[in-house]
């Protein structure tokens, strides 16, 4: 079903990175759910009504919601795909995170408003009329949310959209929530005990904790989250890659939302290669980023001397000492500047961002082990926190 709507709905639907085709699916996700919970809250509230059970009528407005939400998702998409202007050059794709996060919010609301109301239940118990329609009503709605979840997962995945993953697990709560009623009602029904209050309340727990955790999925990249650990070392081999490059390091990834990504890292070359030729490729692997990974990358040229190996043993020696403090540290831009009575060191060090030792205490350790090379050397140490910080290989 969900390749037959793709098909009638979305032309060139294999180009993702386009963003007028993203809209399209994001349109197509923000319709196909409006149109399933509005029917699913009719049909719900009737059988609430008629049954008498807080907790099917309270999934009932749970439905209901997910339409409003589905609107939201639809108008995030809308305002995503609008083009970059004078006031927002990096373009609005972060319009999406934003309408991510008030779904979360929404399912925040009906956890809450479920948990309030089965509460009031389970203190003041009233019968649930049993009748099979009611039943045959909850499992035609567990069968339709749980094919919303994977279209809306399947759809989200293809994108690459927070907003949809976060419907599709909404969905998923919708399932859990739904077969509770469902399992409640027959219970009570056959045991002669009154389920309704407390599954009512076991599926608010449920909702309140599956929103704090898409709150949470959804801020990160509004935040500014660390980009993927995988997607990093991928940038590392692809600049590694090329002939000419020696090592890379302060590497910093900016998201302005999906298919809108910024990127500046450093690269090492040998100080003695010719400077055009350095230039070209390093314009050579820009480009190569934006066709590859629609990535607008920057990257700023680092001189390495390697014509004198007692500058390289240097280099090799200090960074063991500094790794033998924390294998998570590393050292770049290495000068070494000789004086009459003694040796400047002068070089960054990047610390990861828990790192808890102060700047001042890690200064004073890598000076004392630069001294068990040579007496005579003298550390001027610049401490970098890391951002995503590329190992040096």
């Amino acid at each position: 079903m969900t390749s037959l709507l793709i098909r009638l709905f979305i032309k060139n639907a294999a180009a993702i990175e386009n963003t007028a085709v993203r809209a399209a699916y994001g349109k197509l996700a923000g319709f196909v759910g409006i149109v399933c919970n509005l029917l699913l809250f009719a049909v719900k509230l009737t059988a609430g009504t008629l049954s008498g059970s807080v907790s099917i009528t309270a999934d009932a407005l749970n439905n209901m919601f997910d339409a409003s939400s589905s609107i939201i998702g639809l108008l995030g998409f809308k305002l995503a795909a609008k083009p970059a202007d004078a006031d927002h050059p990096y373009g609005h794709a972060r319009y999406e995170y934003i309408s991510g996060l008030l779904v979360a919010v929404l399912i925040l609301y009906i956890g809450i408003e479920l948990l309030k109301s089965s509460f009031a239940k389970v203190v003041s118990p009233t019968s649930v009329t049993f009748n099979w329609l009611t039943v045959a009503i909850l499992v035609l709605s567990v069968f339709v949310k749980l094919w919303m979840a994977l279209f809306n997962k399947t759809v989200g995945r293809k994108i690459h959209s927070q907003t949809l993953i976060a419907t599709a697990a909404d969905s998923r709560n919708d399932v859990i929530a739904t077969t509770a009623v469902l399992l409640a009602m027959l219970v009570s029904h056959y045991a002669h005990f009154e389920l309704d209050g407390y599954v009512g309340i076991a599926v608010a727990i449920f909702i309140l904790y599956s929103g704090v955790g898409l709150i949470r999925e959804t801020l990160d990249p509004i935040l500014g989250r660390a980009p993927d650990p995988d997607f990093v070392e991928e940038i590392r081999k692809r600049i590694m890659e090329n002939d000419g490059v020696l090592g890379t390091h302060d590497l910093m990834v900016h998201d302005y939302g999906p298919g809108c990504q910024f990127a500046s890292v450093h690269v090492e070359v040998a100080a003695e290669a010719e400077v055009l030729t350095m230039h070209d490729m390093i314009d050579n692997i820009e480009r190569a980023f934006l066709h590859e990974y629609g990535l607008h990358m920057v990257i700023h040229m680092d001189p390495i001397i390697t014509a004198d190996e007692a500058i390289g043993d240097v280099r090799h020696r200090l960074a063991e000492k500094v790794t033998a403090i924390d294998e998570r540290l590393s050292i770049h831009d290495l000068r070494i500047v000789p004086g009459t009575t003694h040796t400047n060191l002068v070089f960054d060090c990047v610390v990861p961002p828990d790192f808890s030792m102060p700047n001042a205490e890690l200064r004073e350790r890598i000076s004392t082990a630069a001294k068990e090379i040579d007496p005579s050397y003298f550390c001027v140490i610049t401490v970098e926190n890391s951002f995503a910080a590329l190992p040096r290989k």
